[in-house]
């Protein structure tokens, strides 16, 4: 496994796992490393070396499409 998301921010650990959601309903396979107990800590999402790319691809595709776009397909699945 390798780091596709690190961060220490005040909401680290939310932005971990919209990404990790993202993801995993794209079918790449991932994790959040963290502690929740210590939120000053950082927060990882990793995943296998060999997906890297294909979810460096889906997280730009999802930034690009904005919030709009994640609403739509929410709706879509209700």
């Amino acid at each position: 496994m390798v780091t596709l998301f690190s961060s220490s921010n005040v909401d680290a650990e939310l932005e971990a796992n919209n990404i990790h959601s993202i993801l995993e309903a794209s079918g790449i396979p991932s994790m959040v490393v963290g502690a929740s107990v210590i939120p000053s800590l950082e927060f990882q999402v990793q995943v296998p070396r060999d997906q890297k790319e294909e979810a460096e691809k889906v997280l730009a595709e999802a930034q690009a499409a904005g919030p709009d776009a994640a609403a739509e397909a929410e709706a879509a699945t209700e």
